[in-house]
């Protein structure tokens, strides 16, 4: 059980990151009628680490959807996420996606074993 309401959003894409992803998905037929999916993958000393994919629904997945991309938050990874807002940014070296997560740990406390949260 989560404890998101169905006009709160545990995610948010602009309408620049939202437009990447579909061309993306309609480049990649096997990406094609899938759902992205937004996952944390670890966290260390520099943060969160996030994890990006084409995926299916699963049990207890929230769902959300933003400029036509259907996105799916599992519940763990939603408790971290929550108030992050995806972009795409153009630079001289290429496109990226920035996440701005306001969940970030502080980071690395020096002593190389260990971080604040």
């Amino acid at each position: 059980m989560n404890d998101y309401t169905e006009n709160e959003s545990v995610v948010t894409l602009t309408e620049t990151a939202a437009t990447q992803i579909r061309q993306i998905q309609d480049s990649e037929p096997a990406a094609q009628g899938k759902f992205l999916r937004i996952f944390i993958e670890g966290i260390g000393c520099s943060g969160f680490q996030y994890g990006m994919g084409f995926d299916i629904e699963r049990d207890g997945d929230i769902i959300q959807e933003f400029f036509g991309v259907k996105v799916v938050v599992d519940p763990e990874s939603a408790i971290f996420l929550r108030g992050t807002e995806i972009d795409y940014k153009e630079t001289p070296e290429g496109g990226v996606f920035t996440i701005n997560n306001p969940n970030t740990p502080e980071g690395c406390d020096s002593c190389g074993g260990s971080c604040s949260r």
